[in-house]
């Protein structure tokens, strides 16, 4: 599933959901809770597409990698 590459992505820089939370609201001004991230993780939530977009680039990954399926090219949630 694309929202198990997403932690993966986040554990391999050694991050907190918390730091996450931080990066987005210092580098793209946009503001989020942890918890409200963790959902995105889940994939309990889907995110707009700046904060889709925003999240992608705080990992240096094209956006279509994390939410969307290939075959399909529908979001995953």
């Amino acid at each position: 599933m694309k929202r198990k590459k997403l932690t993966e992505l986040r554990q391999d820089r050694n991050w907190k959901q918390e730091d996450v939370v931080y990066r987005l609201k210092e580098f793209y001004e946009i503001s989020i809770s942890a918890s409200y991230y963790g959902m995105i993780e889940q994939g309990v939530r889907t995110p707009n597409l700046q904060l889709g977009i925003a999240i992608a680039e705080l990992f240096e990954t094209e956006i279509k990698d994390l939410f969307f399926c290939s075959s399909t090219q529908q979001i995953v949630g």
